[in-house]
């Protein structure tokens, strides 16, 4: 079976579902933490080419964080310098199997990845 990286805030319910979703069918997760271990340009360029739904779907832009930097979401390397910056605007969670990334919202929507 595919290992799945979970990029996972623990505080996050919809993410504690994702998780709990992967666990329960027996899925190797990857759990990253990504508030704690922030991903860096070239990872962002990669979640970006495997996202589904467009670059827009990855940055929460409803925060406060996100309004304030008056940043264009649908523009790659605008989202890829404010992530960088502020991994907090990033929505989660985000399940990526190496080939494809899903955005879990709602968290069900992860399990296209086992497919």
């Amino acid at each position: 079976m595919t290992r799945i990286t979970l990029l996972h805030n623990p505080r996050c319910s919809k993410s504690r579902q994702a998780l709990a979703l992967l666990e329960e069918r027996g899925v190797e997760v990857a759990v990253r933490r990504y508030l704690d271990e922030p991903l860096d340009e070239a990872e962002l360029r990669v979640l970006i080419d495997r996202l589904e739904g467009g670059v827009e779907r990855l940055v929460r832009t409803k925060e406060a964080e996100w309004k304030a930097l008056a940043a264009d979401a649908s523009d790659p390397e605008q989202v890829i310098r404010a992530l960088l910056v502020h991994p907090r605007v990033m929505e989660r969670p985000i399940a990526d199997d190496g080939q494809r990334a899903v955005i879990g919202r709602p968290p069900e929507d992860i399990l296209a990845l086992l497919a």
